[in-house]
């Protein structure tokens, strides 16, 4: 997975988006108001970072988006038949292999067991983990549980991926190192990406758009657009207009923690 080729550029801005949030406000049943008027479309091809304060709703609005959670108004659009998501837990079966947990998806289906087995060896190939495929989850580092929660996702083929946090308890090379991954799967997969994170620096080397939300209830209040070419190169971190990037992005976030 260390190869990355060149991401699919975000289709023009007439093309009708990926996944749309429209005036979107959801308000739990205990009264605790959690999105206020949400408008954030994502166009097809886009990698786009959430960033917020703990507790404003970055993780509600993907649960949101995968129908886990029922909004209050609005509206959302997204096609949750080619959906992916990626919790910040590997969320692995402790009893199942990793080719069986990466299985697991297809078999809900009720793909036959040959195509399940082809396509499972397929995605655990393409997450670097040929030869686990018979380890159980505690066998593995945390980088290698997600790498397998990646695979399960990547056997629907997903055109929208959710990511909520997923490095967010590894450590800072791990994370750089899947951060690197996960574009060469992005570019090599094509499709559309909204990932929650409370690293801004992962946020500006992955994404092609970064937002901000709000203190509770949540709601976007900055957008950035990143402005470095497909492929990443890790150099990029290191350079004045990755400062730049971080150092507006940090001002809004302490603004909008302020709020």
């Amino acid at each position: 997975m260390s190869e990355q080729a060149t991401a699919p550029p975000p289709a023009a801005d007439a093309a009708a988006p990926a996944l749309s949030f429209a005036d979107l406000s959801l308000t739990f049943a205990d009264g605790t108001h959690a999105l206020a008027g949400i408008n954030l479309a994502v166009r097809p091809g886009e990698f786009v970072s959430i960033l917020g304060p703990s507790g404003c709703g970055k993780s509600t609005l993907l649960r949101v988006a995968a129908g886990l959670v029922d909004y209050s108004a609005g509206a959302l659009n997204v096609d949750r038949a080619h959906l992916g998501f990626t919790f910040q837990d590997a969320t692995l079966l402790p009893w199942r292999t990793v080719r069986r947990n990466v299985e697991l998806l297809l078999e809900l289906r009720g793909a036959p067991p040959a195509e399940r087995r082809r396509i499972a060896q397929e995605k655990i190939a393409l997450v670097g983990l040929s030869g686990f495929e018979e380890h159980h989850p505690k066998q593995l580092s945390g980088g290698m549980k997600m790498r397998a929660s990646l695979a399960r996702s990547l056997t629907l083929d997903p055109k929208i991926f959710l990511f909520d946090e997923p490095f967010g308890a590894l450590d800072e090379v791990t994370r750089e190192r899947l951060n690197d991954e996960l574009l060469a799967l992005y570019a090599r997969q094509g499709f559309t990406a909204l990932f929650v994170t409370h690293s801004i620096a992962e946020a500006a080397y992955l994404s092609s758009r970064v937002v901000v939300m709000s203190a509770r209830p949540g709601r976007i209040v900055a957008e950035f657009a990143a402005p470095f070419p497909y492929p990443r190169r890790d150099e990029i971190r290191y350079s004045a207009d990755f400062a730049r990037l971080s150092g507006e992005v940090s001002a809004a976030l302490r603004a909008a923690s302020a709020t």
